[in-house]
């Protein structure tokens, strides 16, 4: 996926290994961001990369950081336990 800056939803739908009425249904309803251009849509590479896992956004993030927090509050004991096992 390198070079390009942008994909097609038939391009994004061989990518995810999807129909492309699938990825045309998840750009419609707001779950893939993409860029109407005529009749056509244009989906960022950044949001592929976001998509298949490469990166992570900023809410996903903080998500993780407190699901983290949390768990080693209520396990913090277990977890040292387990750790010198």
């Amino acid at each position: 996926m390198k070079g390009k800056e942008y994909y097609t939803i038939p391009e994004l739908a061989k990518i995810l290994g999807i129909s492309r009425i699938a990825v045309y249904k998840q750009v419609k309803k707001g779950e893939i961001k993409a860029i109407k251009i005529g009749r056509n849509y244009a989906i960022p590479r950044k949001c592929i990369d976001n998509i298949l896992g490469k990166t992570l956004g900023k809410d996903v993030k903080s998500e993780l950081d407190k699901a983290v927090v949390r768990t080693v509050s209520e396990y913090g004991e277990v977890l040292r336990l387990l750790g010198k096992e």
